[in-house]
């Protein structure tokens, strides 16, 4: 496995990372057996970096990755942790809480349920209108003079906002979604966070199974997040397959899958990304591992940008309600 450094003052990572959160939320039921077996699956080819966060089951993903390590040496493995949704006992949100007091409560919460003495990366999953960023970093520095964190990340924030909080306190890298068909941060974020040193833990690399190759119209699971997402609905469904039938295309002249191309692409974008697959199942891990071995040359990447332009996706990466409070999706004047 190749590692990577995540971003100027960051650890070192294995060159792709596991999002777990479908293990326990947003994608109907899922296997707790196969779920474990994948994370052990992805220990042992080398991955270091879990992604997950505390509302994932409101604790249940955090509960699952804890279970996952027990009796095994993972000296080598980072958690990644986001903080701050708040939820209801249905699953619903219920708005973001990044107040200081409330950030220490959610941490000593993680650090039970993961079972470990430090956090390696604590990020606030969205910005809390109602709290100075300012204030957010100032705590979540005091956390890490005091031990309980190594390193601050960020999520879903604008370069304005990036640029504020790493004044406060070196920021080690940004998660948010990049992906062929999602490539909002090649504006202004992405070039605040190589200004800064910022790496990018890139999720949806594969648009929420959308370009995996796998997904098929017909009705979504209970509780599964792509009933609300735009992409999927009637009037964009069939837009979006017929990209995803132009990626099937040249993934066939490569000689990959559809989702390892996808996933090749985004790490291809350059060092400083780190994609995150959410493979929930072992074939679906072996699968998003042999990406790793797809080499995109020049030509690839220029048949890639001209079959899927920037703008190709049809429909928004969440609902509108949503993305009217999402930092990052404000656009520079």
């Amino acid at each position: 496995m190749d590692t990577t450094k995540l971003g100027r003052t960051g650890p070192v990572v294995s060159a792709l990372g596991l999002g777990c959160m479908g293990m326990s939320d947003f994608y109907g039921t899922s296997d707790r057996d196969e779920s474990i077996a994948t994370l052990h699956a992805a220990l042992d080819a080398g991955i270091t970096l879990l992604d997950t966060g505390d509302f994932y089951g409101m604790g249940h993903n955090e509960l699952l990755i804890h279970e996952a390590l027990k009796g095994r040496n993972h000296d080598h493995v980072l958690t990644s942790v986001k903080f701050g949704a708040l939820r209801d006992s249905v699953g619903g949100f219920n708005g973001i809480d990044n107040r200081p007091a409330a950030i220490k409560n959610f941490l000593a919460y993680s650090l039970v349920r993961l079972g470990v003495e430090a956090i390696d990366i604590y990020r606030p999953a969205r910005l809390d209108p109602d709290v100075p960023i300012e204030d957010t970093i100032g705590a979540l520095s005091d956390l890490v003079k005091a031990g309980y964190i190594k390193h601050i990340g960020l999520s879903e924030v604008g370069a304005e906002t990036i640029r504020r909080a790493h004044k406060v306190h070196p920021i080690v890298d940004l998660q948010i979604e990049y992906s062929l068909i999602s490539r909002g941060i090649e504006d202004d974020i992405l070039p605040a966070c190589r200004e800064l040193g910022i790496g990018i833990t890139a999720y949806g690399v594969l648009s929420r199974g959308l370009i995996s190759g796998h997904w098929q119209k017909g009705p979504a699971t209970a509780r599964d997040f792509r009933v609300m997402s735009p992409r999927f609905q009637d009037g964009n469904i069939d837009a979006n397959l017929a990209l995803v039938e132009k990626l099937r295309g040249i993934a066939g002249e490569i000689g990959a899958s559809v989702a390892q191309v996808a996933i090749a692409w985004v790490a291809a974008q350059g060092a400083d990304i780190v994609p995150l697959v959410g493979a929930r199942r072992r074939d679906r891990l072996t699968e998003a591992l042999g990406a790793l071995e797809v080499k995109l040359t020049p030509a690839h990447l220029a048949a890639l940008e001209a079959a899927i332009p920037a703008d190709a996706a049809a429909g928004g990466r969440y609902p509108e309600a949503m993305l009217a409070h999402m930092d990052s999706e404000k656009r520079s004047a």
